[in-house]
């Protein structure tokens, strides 16, 4: 009964890990970037170890409160990093390709809302 669950969490932990590195590849700017290590391999890391936790709790007979601490302080620490990160790209100005036009390379607005009742939808 273990091992499904257990072959679960790491199938998880490691699809979450690989997408979330391969957003940090792969997005175009900084402020993006940090959705990936972020969000994804946070939670990749994370099923990975509570698997870890499972498995070792199981095998001696007690919780692994190594693999519980460390789960804690990756969920702790990544989001704050990533928040400190964000802040100290802002206060050195470094600009998102979301607030550049879209001729040098940024996004095109987008609109919240429905389109005018005159106009046709983009």
């Amino acid at each position: 009964m273990l091992e499904p669950l257990l072959s679960a969490l790491i199938l998880a932990g490691a699809a979450f890990t690989f997408i979330g590195s391969l957003g940090l590849v792969r997005l175009p700017d900084f402020y993006t970037r940090l959705h990936g290590p972020t969000k994804a391999t946070t939670l990749g890391v994370g099923s990975l170890l509570i698997a870890s936790a499972l498995y070792f709790g199981a095998r001696d007979g007690g919780i692994s409160l190594h693999e519980v601490l460390v789960t804690l302080f990756l969920f702790i620490t990544a989001p704050v990093s990533a928040h400190l990160l964000s802040k100290a790209a802002l206060h050195l100005r470094l600009r998102s390709l979301a607030a550049l036009p879209p001729e040098e390379g940024g996004e095109k607005p987008r609109r919240n809302g429905p389109p005018p009742a005159n106009r046709k939808p983009e």
